[in-house]
């Protein structure tokens, strides 16, 4: 790749006149030597499967195998339908499209990793429903695709996107910050308010730990997934209307790094701590572990 970091990645698409995700596409059939039919071909697949799984978590039984979640979802766009939402339509979509995919990966079913199982809601949430709501095309949405696995490229080569190595904040935080400047770049925006809109978002999940209850993705990551939806809106709404993030975010991922890697290890997927080490937390597990024998 010609960029490592989010900065180098505006200055290239500037100077070569090109938005992100057809910078991105560019450097990937490069770097993989195939055309870039296939590899748009292999990116619309990829969504194909992110859009089957909202359907999926808004349609069917997603209680997972642990019997802790599911149908959340479900929940969300029944109440959304029935009464005027706190979030409003758009954001309840969001976030209701976000739940549904992490149920689905909760319930043992098919997803695409964006950038992680644990935040596999994310991006899907955000562009499934946007696509609907803007009426965008999928080879629209297939190009903001490339857009956020730039983003995830330069976060995952200065940082981490692994809930093990730095926490949720790694994992969703992560895959708020390439939902949000994709989505920069799907409205319109520039590259440089894309990547404005990925240090806004980093900063709002920075120090998050991952406090997975009984080791299993789903309490609290499903909810998180359905939060990190709504928060990649705000964070693209805030870039496009020319907000800047003060400390450049090419720092803000080296804070990120920072902030992991001083991460106790109790708060890193590991169930020791947080969420997962609280009375009813524990309670869950030694059920899980009496379920199992």
């Amino acid at each position: 790749m010609r960029f490592r970091t989010l900065k180098e990645l505006a200055e290239l698409c500037r100077k070569e006149g090109s938005a992100i995700g057809d910078m991105m596409l560019k450097e990937q059939c490069q770097e993989s030597g195939r055309d870039a039919a296939g590899e748009f071909a292999q990116m619309g697949a990829y969504y194909q499967i992110m859009k089957e799984a909202v359907r999926k978590g808004l349609t069917e039984d997603t209680t997972s195998r642990s019997g802790l979640t599911g149908r959340d979802a479900q929940r969300v766009t029944a109440s959304a339908k029935a009464t005027e939402t706190c979030l409003g339509e758009g954001a309840s979509k969001a976030m209701a499209y976000a739940l549904a995919v992490s149920e689905v990966n909760a319930s043992m079913g098919r997803i695409i990793a964006t950038p992680t199982a644990g935040s596999c809601g994310i991006i899907p949430g955000v562009f499934v429903s946007c696509q609907e709501r803007f009426g965008l095309s999928d080879e629209t949405m297939t190009r903001g695709l490339f857009a956020a696995g730039a983003i995830g490229y330069v976060i995952a080569n200065n940082s981490f996107i692994s809930g093990a190595e730095g926490g949720c904040q790694a994992e969703v935080g992560s895959a708020i910050a390439m939902a949000a400047g994709a989505l920069v770049e799907l409205r319109g925006g520039t590259p440089e308010q894309a990547v404005h809109a990925v240090g806004l978002a980093l900063k709002n999940t920075l120090g998050l730990i991952c406090d997975p209850v009984g080791g299993l993705v789903e309490i609290p990551c499903i909810v998180r997934n359905g939060f990190g939806a709504v928060t990649a809106l705000a964070a693209a709404d805030m870039a496009l209307a020319g907000v800047r993030s003060v400390i450049p975010s090419d720092e803000v991922v080296e804070v990120m790094l920072e902030v992991g890697s001083a991460m106790p290890e109790k708060h890193r997927e590991t169930a020791k701590g947080g969420l997962a080490q609280t009375p009813t937390g524990r309670k869950i597990m030694k059920e899980l572990a009496e379920d199992g024998e």
